[in-house]
């Protein structure tokens, strides 16, 4: 038997006296309470209606989440009326087992699940099972560049012919083969779905603003969703469309308004455009819905991520009175030395960030560190490959020289495989 099983966080192992092993269940010791700072607390004990909370890093909000749920139980709620959503699996199952070990062996913990797993779940419960015999399944990032890909592989065939087909313009159909394009299309297509457009108006904004190729891009979304109808599949885009327009029907609307006491929200930031209006039938109209993020950050852009959600949080979410919600804010960054944060302070000031209290907005860019230290050096290279090469070098001699083991050292880029090589390590 594998050595895994016998960490802290499984099952000891016994040996009985006729050979082998045996597993057995031990219970996990209490969670003892972590020590909030005031601003910590003022989350903690919200009573209730829309809430943001501005985090910048290291600044404890997933241990303010997890309290703040936890705070919510204690005090007789019902944990599976609380529904708390994130970004990523590995966050919602980080999620999950904090609030699990925090609330105790036995006690049901909320839900904590990701936005696309959970309008995957919306969408399968409402499913149309005379349409769709099997359950939809949803493509992954590599098929639907195949499907786009040989759609557009397929009307360039067809131009070529001259049977007609969307119609790119002429300047674009060189393009239709290339991944590039592909890739383009893949976005718009993304994009039209994140903001509520359908083929139809999409076509009618193309004629508007004479683009042509938008206009195209229309056509070919119609085209696609019929591909994706077909086949049964959805692509992250379209689940999280449908998931809202179904959010948006009345009883629907009436079903999800009934269902939860209280929403939480991490990484609020990188909401798009169409998760907003999910959230407004889960949470809005003054209903509970803390919302945690920094403006100041963005790591899914690429699939729409939009700052522009946690600006106009306050108003967009109004207290069951209209007034503007609160904002609370996280001062005390507990991750980065002084002086690293001074630096990641330098670059936030130049960044514009209206529309929220100036108050508030002064705090978040005011963090203080608990601890002294940190070095921050920027250096230019004349070449990618001299870049790369002096990298793989400060790596080697921090762990060579200055004793750093490789777990404790991390080197962050902005497209994976494309701006760091393998070869690098």
């Amino acid at each position: 038997m594998s050595s895994s099983f016998s960490s802290r966080s499984a099952h000891p192992r016994v040996r009985p006296p006729s050979g082998g092993y045996r597993l057995l269940r031990t219970r996990p010791g209490p969670v003892a309470p972590p020590e909030l700072d005031a601003r910590q607390r003022a989350v903690v004990d919200h009573p209730g209606g829309p809430l943001l909370v501005l985090a910048g890093p290291g600044t404890g909000k997933t241990t303010t989440l997890v309290e703040a749920v936890a705070e919510r139980v204690r005090r007789g709620g019902d944990p599976e009326r609380v529904l708390v959503l994130t970004f990523s699996r590995k966050a919602a199952v980080e999620l999950r087992d904090r609030m699990a070990a925090r609330l105790g062996a036995g006690a049901p913990a909320p839900q904590a699940t990701t936005f696309h797993s959970y309008c995957y779940a919306l969408v399968r419960a409402h499913q149309d099972a005379d349409l769709f015999a099997d359950p939809l399944r949803l493509l992954s990032g590599p098929e639907q560049d195949v499907a786009v890909r040989e759609l557009l592989a397929g009307q360039a065939e067809l131009a070529g012919a001259g049977r007609g087909g969307v119609r790119w313009p002429d300047e674009l159909r060189a393009c239709l083969t290339t991944r590039g394009f592909a890739d383009e299309v893949r976005a718009v297509l993304a994009r039209s779905r994140e903001l509520g457009l359908g083929p139809g108006a999409l076509g009618d904004f193309a004629r508007r603003t004479g683009r042509p190729d938008w206009g195209a891009a229309a056509d070919f979304l119609a085209e696609y969703l019929d591909v994706l109808d077909a086949r049964g599949v959805l692509d992250y885009a379209e689940l999280v469309h449908r998931a809202v327009l179904l959010a948006e029907r009345p009883e629907v609307a009436a079903e999800l308004a009934a269902r939860y006491d209280a929403v939480y929200v991490d990484e609020y930031q990188d909401t798009d455009a169409a998760q907003l209006r999910l959230l407004r039938a889960l949470a809005g109209g003054g209903r509970t819905l803390v919302a945690f993020g920094d403006p100041d950050q963005s790591i899914y852009a690429f699939r729409g991520g939009d700052v522009n959600g946690i600006l106009d949080f306050p108003d967009a979410f109004p207290r069951a009175d209209g007034a503007p919600a609160p904002v609370e804010v996280l001062t005390t960054s507990r991750r980065s030395g002084a002086d690293l944060l001074a630096a990641t302070r330098l670059i936030t000031r130049r960044m514009p960030l209206t529309r929220l209290p100036a108050a508030a907005v002064r705090a978040h860019r005011d963090l203080a560190a608990v601890r002294p230290g940190g070095r921050v050096d920027a250096l230019t290279f004349p070449t990618p490959g001299a870049e790369l090469d002096n990298i793989a070098d400060i790596l080697r001699r921090a762990h060579l020289e200055d004793g750093v083991p490789w777990p404790e050292m991390a080197v962050l880029v902005r497209a994976g495989a494309r701006s760091l090589p393998a070869c690098l390590l």
